[in-house]
C-alpha cells in the first residue's frame, strides 16, 4: 500500500488498562494502539464484553448481530470508545454476550481462582469475530489491513482466516508470555468451528490437545514478542515451553520489539501520587518519598541506609521464593525492603513471616494499590527484579525513569532494557542497574549488595540514576517499528 495511505489495525485483546488488566498486556493494549494513533494509524480494539468493560466504554451503539457462529451462543458487537485521558480516546469494539462474559470474577477465573471452564467458548468467540471483521464476511464497513492478535485468548484468529477463502487482513500474533498457551481438549476443535483436519500437528493440535496459541504462531502471517532478547530464549528450552520447535521453524517471522511505557502517567517531575516531584537535576527531592515511604509503611526512617523495593505478582517465576531466601541477610547489609504485590500463598506466608520477624525493616503490602505502586517506585533506591523469565518486564523501566537502579537477573527484556554497572559502563555513561547470572540465591544478594555499595558513593549512584533517567522508555519507538512491520506485512 502507498505510504500515504492510512493503515487500518485491528487490534484484539482480552484486556485493556483502565477496564480490566491482570498483568502487562492490559498496559500494553492501552499504549500501543495510542501510540500508533498519534503516527496516524487508524487502530481499533476489539474486546470480550466483560461487565467492567460495558460500563466503562462511552458511547456504545449496537452495529452488528451475529447469531448463527458454530456452538457460540448470538452475540452482538458494540461499536464505543475508550477514554484513556481528557484528551485521548480509542474507538473500540466490544462483543456483547451476557452468557459468555456477564459474570463475577476475573477475566478468565471466578472469584476462587478458577479458570472459567467454558473459556474455550469465551474466547473462541473472541477470535472468530475478530476473524470476521478481518474478513470480506465483516458486517460492518470498516475493513483493517492487518489483524494484530495478542497472547492465546485471540489466538484462533489467524486460523479462522487461514480457513477463509474470501479477501482477509494480514494477521500478526503477539506473545507476550509463552507460558500461557490456552490448551484445552482435542473436541474443542470442532466445537469452535474449526475444520477437523486442523487438529493435527501442522495446525492447532499441541501435545494431543488444541492450543490457542500454537494456532496463532503456526497460521499468523508475522509473530513478534515484546523483548529481542526474549525472541531468542523462546527458540529454546525451558522458555520455549514445548512450542520451541515451531517458533524455531518460523524463525524468518519472528522478531522482538521491546515494549514502551506510558511517559505521562510514569513521570517523576508531574507525579501526583509522589509527596514531592523531582527531575534528574533535582534528585535531591527524591528523598521526601523515600521517608514517607518508610513512614507510611511502618519502617525506620532512615536515609542513610540503601531502602530496596518490589511491586509485582509474587510468583515463583518472579523469583521470589530467592528473594524471601536471602531477606535475612539483605537487612544485614544494612538495607531495608517493601515489597507490595499478591499471588502465591505460601510465598506470601512466608514474607508475612519475615516482616514479623523484622517489622523496622522489612514490610509488606499484599494486593494492587496504584497509588502506592507509584510512592514506592519513588521513594526506594534499588528496585528488586529477579524474574526467572521476563518477556518484556515494565516495572524495571518505570525505576529507571524515577532514579531508581533495578537488579535484575539476566533474562528477556531485562537484559535488553538494563545495563550492568562496571566501571567501564560507568565511563561510558551507560550503566543503569545492576545484573546477575546466573539464578541462585548468591548471586541475588551479591547484586544486591553491590547495589548497596554503591549506593554509599555518591557519585556513582549519581551517575546511575541520571543515565536511567535519560533512557527514552517512550512507545514512539516501539510503535514506529510495529507500523513498520506492518507495512512490509501488506507488501
Amino acid at each position: 500500500m502507498p505510504r500515504s495511505q492510512e493503515l487500518r489495525v485491528l487490534f484484539i485483546t482480552s484486556e485493556v488498562y483502565p477496564l480490566c488488566k491482570t498483568g502487562g498486556l492490559g498496559d500494553v493494549s492501552a499504549a500501543l494502539p495510542a501510540a500508533l494513533r498519534a503516527l496516524h494509524s487508524d487502530v481499533r480494539l476489539l474486546l470480550p464484553g466483560y461487565p467492567q468493560v460495558i460500563a466503562g466504554v462511552k458511547y456504545k451503539s449496537k452495529i452488528a448481530e451475529f447469531h448463527a457462529l458454530s456452538q457460540f451462543p448470538p452475540a452482538s458487537l458494540l461499536s464505543a470508545r475508550l477514554s484513556l485521558s481528557k484528551t485521548e480516546n480509542i474507538p473500540v469494539f466490544v462483543i456483547d454476550c451476557p452468557g459468555l462474559y456477564n459474570r463475577e470474577g476475573g477475566p478468565y477465573m471466578d472469584a476462587f481462582g478458577r479458570d472459567w471452564p467454558d473459556n474455550a467458548l469465551r474466547f473462541g468467540l473472541l477470535s472468530k469475530i475478530g476473524a470476521i471483521l478481518a474478513s470480506d464476511a465483516s458486517p460492518i464497513a470498516w475493513r483493517p489491513h492487518v489483524v494484530h492478535c495478542n497472547d492465546w485468548q485471540s489466538g484462533l484468529t489467524p486460523a479462522y482466516l487461514h480457513f477463509h477463502s474470501g479477501k482477509k487482513a494480514a494477521a500478526m500474533m503477539t506473545i507476550h508470555n509463552l507460558a500461557f498457551q490456552g490448551i484445552f481438549p482435542p473436541g474443542s476443535t470442532v466445537q469452535l468451528g474449526l475444520p477437523s483436519d486442523s487438529f493435527d500437528i501442522n495446525g492447532v493440535e499441541y501435545y494431543g490437545n488444541l492450543s490457542f496459541l500454537k494456532a496463532g504462531l503456526y497460521y499468523a502471517d508475522q509473530i513478534t514478542t515484546v523483548s529481542p532478547n526474549y525472541a531468542k530464549e523462546i527458540q529454546m528450552e525451558p522458555l520455549g515451553f514445548g512450542l520451541q520447535g515451531l517458533l524455531t521453524a518460523r524463525r524468518p517471522d519472528l522478531i522482538g520489539i521491546i515494549n514502551g511505557i506510558a511517559t505521562t502517567e510514569w513521570n517523576p517531575a508531574t507525579d501526583h501520587h509522589l509527596v514531592k516531584n523531582y527531575t534528574s537535576k533535582n534528585l535531591l527531592d527524591k528523598a521526601a518519598n523515600k521517608a514517607a515511604l518508610q513512614r507510611q509503611m511502618g519502617l525506620a526512617i532512615d536515609a542513610t541506609i540503601p531502602l530496596f523495593g518490589v511491586v509485582s505478582r509474587l510468583s515463583h517465576q518472579k523469583g521470589i521464593d530467592l528473594l524471601i531466601q536471602i531477606a535475612p541477610q539483605l537487612i544485614k547489609i544494612p538495607a531495608q525492603l517493601v515489597v507490595l504485590g499478591s499471588g502465591n500463598a505460601e510465598l506470601e506466608h512466608l514474607l508475612s513471616m519475615l516482616a514479623q520477624t523484622y517489622p523496622k525493616s522489612i514490610a509488606l503490602h499484599f494486593g494492587f494499590n496504584e497509588a502506592l505502586s507509584h510512592l514506592t517506585e519513588a521513594g526506594i533506591d534499588g528496585f528488586l527484579m529477579p524474574s526467572r523469565f521476563e518477556p518484556c518486564g515494565l516495572n524495571q523501566m518505570y525505576s529507571q525513569r524515577y532514579g531508581t537502579p533495578p537488579v535484575v537477573h539476566a533474562t528477556g527484556g531485562l537484559l535488553d532494557t538494563v545495563v550492568d554497572c562496571s566501571s567501564d559502563t560507568l565511563a561510558n555513561h551507560t550503566a543503569s542497574g545492576f545484573v546477575f547470572y546466573p539464578m541462585t540465591a548468591d548471586n541475588l544478594l551479591g547484586a544486591i549488595k553491590r547495589a548497596a555499595l554503591a549506593y554509599h558513593n555518591k557519585k556513582t549512584w549519581q551517575s546511575l540514576q541520571k543515565n536511567g533517567m535519560a533512557k527514552d522508555f517512550s512507545w514512539h519507538a516501539s510503535a514506529t517499528a510495529y507500523q513498520k512491520l506492518y507495512r512490509m506485512l501488506l507488501h
